[in-house]
C-alpha cells in the first residue's frame, strides 16, 4: 500500500476531486508541482509522471524517475525509468507459465515454513482464457449442390437464374424449433425442418445467433457445442489451474471473447480506483494486440512472459524515456473514404516515416474525425509501423463511446479528474498542443478511397479516375491489366431482353455486385455504410437493374445482426442485397449462375462485362468465366457501382441514375457522412455489442463453471501430468543471498551467428517425433497425436527444457549445419542440445553461448531465458541483444554480456571449443566492464548489461522470482 502522507515523498501533490454529483476521491495532482514543463509534456508522458509521483517508494522508484520524467525533453533516449502500470493483461499460453511459477513459489516458502498465502499478485492481473480453442468440428452454414467441375469450397446459397426472391418475407415458422437430434438448422419455410432437397444445415455464427433468413434467434450450433466440449476434455488440467488461482487475479473463462476485444470492451477503464486514491489506467499485456487500448487514451504496450510476471509480483518496468513522435492530423477526410482507407492510410504514412521504437501521439483538428473504433483500429497497426504505442488523449468522443461501454465510474468523474491533472484533450484547441522530439503532419483530405483491379488486388486504382483507368484497360494490350479492345468496338451495345424487359449492356456494365463482410469485420462502420447508402438510395427512389447478380454474404451472425438493428437490412434486401448465407461464396466463384440472356449479350459484343465484390480475391475469370474484369471495392462502393450499373462512371460529377420524378441523383446525394455512420455505430451497435459482451461475462461459460478445482493453498501437483509440472526454479532456495561467483571453465553448449530469434531457442510450435521432447512424452505414453505443441505445454518444464534450441533451423557453427545439435566438446560427440547440457550438468560444468548480432530477436517469449537457465546456461557472450529478451535474461539470473565495440567472436579468433571464465566482482555495479580468459590464453573484455541497481539485484538473487521469494521469507 502507498505510504502515508506524510511519509510519501510527493504526499504534498495530494488534492481532492470535489463534486455534488459524487463521492470525494483523492488524487495525485501533478499540477501542484508548478513546473511548466508539466504542460509541455506529450500526453502519454504526463500518465508516466503521474504513475512515478504515486509509486514513488524510494526503491524501485525514485524521486530521480520523476525528475527525469519532467525533464523529458532533455532525457529522452538517455534515462532509465520505471514504471508501474495498474494493471496486467495476460492470455492463457502465457498466463499458465505465470500460475505454475507463483504455484511453485507458494511450495518453496512452504518448505521454509512461511505462509503460502502470501504470494499473491501485488499488481491487479486479468487472465483471458481465449487460446485453448481448436476447430476439431466445422460444418458450412447453408449446404449449397457443388458446381459442375465439383468446385464446393464455401457455403453461399445458389439459387436459380433471374433475380433471388426476397427471403424476409417468408411467412412460415419461427427459429425456436430444432429438427430432432440436430442443433440449429433453419429453413425459409420452417426453421425445425432442414431445407427440402439437401441435408441439414447447422449453422456457425457468433452471439447472438440469428437465423439468416427470419432474423430470429435460434439455439446453439452443435458443433459450437463439439468444439467447446472438445476444448474442455483437452484443456482440462490447464483450466483447472486457472481456477485455483490466486488473489488479485480476475480469470475471464472460454468461449466469452478474445484477449484483445475482453480490454478493450470490458476490463478497461480510464480511471482506475485502489488504495484510496484514483489514477490514471494503465496496462503491460502479453497479447500482441494490447496496443489497440491507447486508442481510448489508455497507456498500454506489449511485454514478455518474466517482465508480466515481474510486475505481476509488484516489479516495475524499466524502460528508456522514449521519444514521441507528434502525428498531428489536419484537413478533411474525403466524403467517399471508409475507416478502412483511413486506417491504411495513416498506417502507410507512418511506415513511411520510420518511426521505430518510439511512442506516436496523435493530435491536431483532424483527430475529431476519428472515432473510437477507428483510433483503436490505428492503435492496433502498431506493428505495421514498428511505434511502440500510439496515443489517443481522451477526449469528448472518448468519452461518449465510455456510455456504452464498461467503466464504473461515472462519465463527470473521469472528466473531472482528467481535467484537473491535464489529461483531458480538446484537439481543436492549438493552446492544448504539447512539445515533441518531432512532429509528423498529415493531411485527411489526401487519403483517396481506391478500388482495386480490374485483374489483381494490388493494381489499385483511386475512385475519381475510375472511368479513365477502365478505358485505358480497354486500350491496352491483353496483359496484367488491359483488354486490347479496338476504339471502334469501346461504343458497343448490346441490347437483350431480361424477365420481358429490354436493357442494353456494354463495356464496363456491372453484372456481378457482392457485398461480402469476410475482411471487414474489424470494424461495422463500412457494412452500416452500405446500409445506410442503400436506404438513402432507396428513398432516392433509386433502383437496381434485375439482371445484375446481387448478394449479401456477413462474415457472421453478428453482422447481420447489427444490420437488422439499425434497420438497413430491408432497404439493402429491396436493391437486391440479400442474405444468402454464411461463407466464402462469391470470391471463389461460388456465385449463381448469370441469366442466360446476359450472358449471350456478352458474348455476342465480345463485352468486358464487371463484377464488383467487397472481398479479397478477384482474379479475372474467378467470379464467372465470361466476367473478364472484377474489382474489389468497399461495401458502400459496390453498392453504388451496382445502381449505376456500370464500372465506367465518375462518381463525382455524373449521377448514378434518375428517380421517379426524372431527376438526377448524384453519389454525394446519398452517401452517409462519417459523423452518421460512427452515429450509428456508437449508439446502436457497439451498444448493443456491449451489453452481449457483459451478459456473457456475468453469465459466465456452462463448461468453466463445471470445471472442479481444489481450494488448498498449495497447488494438487499430479506426478502424471503432462502439462502441469512443478519447475525446478526453486529447488536451491535459500533465506541467504551469495555473493555474485564468477564462471569458471565454462563450455559454449552453442555458437551462434547474427539474429538469432526466440523461435530459434524456444519453438512454439509442433513437437518434432525425433526431439527430445518427444522422447519424454512417449516415455510418459503418449502417442505423437497427443503430443500437442510447446505452446500448449509451456507449463511443464521437463518439455520446455527438451525444447530449448530444438529448431530445425538452428545453424550452430560448433557441428556445421542447421538442426538442434550440439558438440559435447570433452567427448567430440553430436548430440541433442538438451543431451549434451544434461551431460555438462551432470559432470558440474557451467555453460555459456556465444552469438552474434541481434540475439533473442523477434516474439517476446520467457522459454527463450527459462529453458537456457534450467540447462545450465549462467551467461550470453554477444554483440548486441533485442531488449526485451535482454530483459528476460537478467530476469533468470542468465548475465547478458556484449563484445566491446568491435568486436566479436571472429575477430577474437575464438573456436568455441575453449573453455572460458568470466571474472564477476562482488561488488557488481550496472554496465561494468568484465573481463574472460580462456583456455587458450586469450583475454578480452565484455560489458555486463545489467542497466540498473534492480537488474544487479536481481542477477545476485539468481533472477526475479527468487528475489521476490526471498523477499517473503525475510
Amino acid at each position: 500500500s502507498l505510504l502515508f502522507c506524510t511519509e510519501h515523498p510527493f504526499g504534498h501533490l495530494i488534492d481532492t476531486l470535489r463534486s455534488e454529483q459524487y463521492e470525494e476521491r483523492r488524487y495525485f495532482n501533478p499540477q501542484k508541482l508548478s513546473d511548466v514543463r508539466y504542460e509541455n509534456l506529450p500526453f502519454c508522458m504526463r500518465v508516466l509522471l503521474e504513475s512515478a509521483i504515486r509509486k514513488c517508494d524510494g526503491f524501485y522508484i525514485k524521486t530521480d524517475d520523476v525528475s527525469s520524467i519532467l525533464d523529458w525533453q532533455m532525457q529522452q533516449n538517455q534515462a532509465e525509468v520505471a514504471f508501474s502500470p495498474a494493471r496486467v493483461l495476460l492470455q492463457d499460453f502465457t498466463g499458465i507459465p505465470a500460475m505454475v511459477d507463483l504455484a511453485a513459489m507458494r511450495d518453496a516458502l512452504a518448505k521454509q515454513g512461511v505462509d503460502p498465502n502470501l504470494v499473491n499478485p501485488r499488481c491487479h492481473t486479468d487472465l483471458i482464457v481465449d487460446h485453448s480453442l481448436q476447430i476439431d468440428y466445422s460444418k458450412c452454414a447453408i449446404q449449397s449442390p457443388p458446381t459442375p467441375t465439383d468446385e464446393s469450397h464455401g457455403a453461399a446459397v445458389r439459387s436459380p437464374a433471374g433475380r433471388p426472391s426476397p427471403r424476409g418475407s417468408s411467412s412460415g415458422g419461427h427459429c425456436a424449433g430444432q429438427r430432432p437430434g440436430h442443433r440449429g438448422g433453419c429453413s425459409k419455410a420452417s426453421c425445425s425442418d432442414a431445407p427440402s432437397g439437401r441435408s441439414a444445415a447447422v449453422q456457425i455464427e457468433n452471439t447472438p445467433l440469428l437465423c439468416p433468413f427470419h432474423l430470429q434467434p435460434v439455439s446453439e450450433p452443435e458443433t459450437m457445442i463439439r468444439n467447446q466440449e472438445m476444448e474442455l476434455i483437452r484443456n482440462k488440467e490447464r483450466q483447472q489451474t486457472f481456477k485455483w488461482s490466486f488473489k488479485n487475479i480476475n480469470v475471464v473463462p472460454p468461449d466469452i471473447n478474445t484477449v484483445h476485444q475482453v480490454n478493450l470492451e470490458y476490463l478497461c477503464q480510464v480511471v482506475q480506483e485502489g488504495e484510496g486514491f484514483i489514477y490514471p489506467d494503465s496496462v503491460v499485456g502479453t497479447d500482441s494486440h494490447t496496443t489497440m487500448i491507447n486508442g481510448l487514451g489508455i497507456l498500454g504496450w506489449g511485454v514478455g512472459g518474466i517482465e508480466s510476471e515481474a510486475v505481476m509480483l509488484g516489479q516495475p518496468v524499466s524502460l528508456t524515456l522514449p521519444q514521441v513522435i507528434g502525428c498531428k492530423l489536419v484537413g478533411t477526410i474525403n466524403p467517399l473514404a471508409t475507416s478502412i482507407d483511413i486506417v491504411l492510410g495513416i498506417t502507410k504514412h507512418l511506415r513511411q516515416a520510420g518511426i521505430g521504437g518510439k511512442f506516436v501521439e496523435f493530435f491536431g483538428p483532424g483527430v475529431q474525425q476519428l472515432s473510437a473504433p477507428d483510433r483503436t483500429t490505428i492503435a492496433n497497426m502498431c506493428p505495421e509501423y514498428n511505434a511502440t504505442v500510439s496515443f489517443f488523449p481522451v477526449d469528448d468522443i472518448t468519452l461518449q463511446h465510455f456510455k456504452h461501454t464498461s467503466t464504473d465510474h461515472p462519465l463527470v468523474v473521469l472528466e473531472d479528474y482528467l481535467k484537473a491533472i491535464k489529461l483531458f484533450k480538446s484537439y481543436g484547441d492549438q493552446s492544448e498542443d504539447p512539445q515533441y522530439s518531432e512532429v509528423i503532419e498529415m493531411n485527411l483530405s489526401s487519403i483517396v478511397p481506391h478500388v482495386s483491379g480490374p485483374k489483381r488486388p494490388q493494381d489499385r486504382v483511386a475512385v475519381t479516375c475510375m472511368k479513365e483507368d477502365f478505358i485505358n484497360c480497354l486500350n491496352e494490350k491483353v496483359g496484367f491489366k488491359g483488354f486490347h479492345v479496338s476504339k471502334e468496338k469501346q461504343a458497343t451495345q448490346v441490347p437483350f431482353l431480361h424477365e420481358g424487359a429490354e436493357y442494353n449492356l456494354a463495356h464496363g456494365s456491372v453484372v456481378i455486385a457482392a457485398v461480402i463482410s469476410c475482411t471487414n469485420n474489424c470494424n461495422p462502420s463500412v457494412m452500416l455504410a452500405a446500409g445506410l447508402l442503400a436506404k438513402k438510395a432507396v428513398e432516392a427512389g433509386l433502383t437496381v437493374k434485375p439482371y445484375i447478380r446481387t448478394s449479401l454474404v456477413p462474415g457472421s451472425g453478428t453482422v447481420t445482426h447489427y444490420l437488422n438493428t439499425t434497420g438497413v437490412l430491408p432497404y439493402l434486401r429491396k436493391l437486391g442485397f440479400e442474405v444468402v448465407g454464411y461463407g466464402c461464396a462469391t470470391c471463389v466463384g461460388n456465385t449463381a449462375p448469370l441469366p442466360e440472356s446476359v450472358v449471350d449479350a456478352i458474348k455476342q459484343g465480345d463485352l468486358v462485362a464487371c463484377g464488383v465484390l467487397s472481398g479479397n480475391r478477384h482474379l479475372e475469370g474467378r467470379l464467372c468465366d465470361c466476367v473478364r474484369a472484377n474489382y474489389l471495392a468497399s461495401p458502400p462502393l459496390v453498392v453504388a457501382y451496382a445502381i449505376a450499373g456500370t464500372v465506367s462512371i465518375n462518381l463525382e460529377t455524373e449521377p448514378l441514375g434518375v428517380n421517379s420524378e426524372g431527376k438526377d441523383v448524384y453519389l454525394r446525394d446519398i452517401w452517409p457522412s462519417k459523423e452518421e455512420v460512427n452515429h450509428t455505430e456508437e449508439n446502436i451497435v457497439i451498444a448493443s455489442m456491449f451489453k452481449e459482451l457483459r451478459s456473457r461475462m456475468e453469465k459466465g461459460s456452462t463448461f468453466w463453471n463445471r470445471i472442479e478445482s481444489a481450494e488448498s493453498a498449495l497447488f494438487p501437483w499430479d506426478p502424471k501430468s503432462t502439462y502441469i509440472r512443478c519447475p525446478a526454479f526453486f529447488s536451491k532456495l535459500s533465506k541467504e543471498v551469495c555473493a555474485p561467483q564468477s564462471i569458471e571453465g565454462a563450455y559454449p553448449l552453442l555458437f551462434l551467428g547474427d539474429k538469432v530469434t526466440t523461435d530459434h531457442i524456444s519453438p512454439a510450435g509442433s513437437i518434432a517425433r525425433v526431439s527430445a521432447a518427444a522422447r519424454y512424452l512417449q516415455s510418459k505414453r503418449l502417442t505423437p497425436r497427443e503430443f500437442n505443441s510447446y505452446g500448449a505445454r509451456r507449463g511443464n518444464d521437463a518439455v520446455m527444457t527438451r525444447g530449448t534450441f530444438a529448431s530445425i533451423k538452428l545453424q550452430n557453427r560448433l557441428i556445421g549445419k542447421t538442426g538442434p545439435k550440439t558438440l559435447h566438446i570433452p567427448s567430440g560427440q553430436t548430440l541433442d542440445v538438451f543431451e549434451a547440457a544434461e551431460r555438462y550438468q551432470r559432470d558440474g560444468v557451467p555453460l555459456i553461448i556465444l552469438a552474434g548480432k541481434e540475439y533473442g530477436s523477434g516474439s517476446s517469449r520467457d522459454w527463450a531465458a527459462k529453458g537456457p537457465y534450467l540447462m545450465g546456461v549462467r551467461a550470453v557472450i554477444a554483440e548486441s541483444f533485442e531488449k526485451i529478451h535482454r530483459n528476460h535474461l537478467v530476469g533468470m539470473g542468465i548475465a547478458p554480456l556484449q563484445f566491446l565495440p568491435g568486436q566479436n567472436a571472429d575477430s577474437l579468433e575464438l573456436c568455441g571449443k575453449e573453455r572460458f571464465t568470466i571474472n564477476i566482482p562482488q561488488e557488481l555495479t550496472p554496465r561494468q566492464q568484465l573481463t574472460v580468459q580462456t583456455s587458450t590464453g586469450k583475454s578480452f573484455s565484455v560489458t555486463a548489461l545489467f542497466e540498473n541497481d534492480m537488474d544487479v539485484a536481481f542477477f545476485r538473487h539468481g533472477g526475479i522470482l527468487k528475489y521476490v521469494a526471498r523477499s517473503l521469507l525475510l
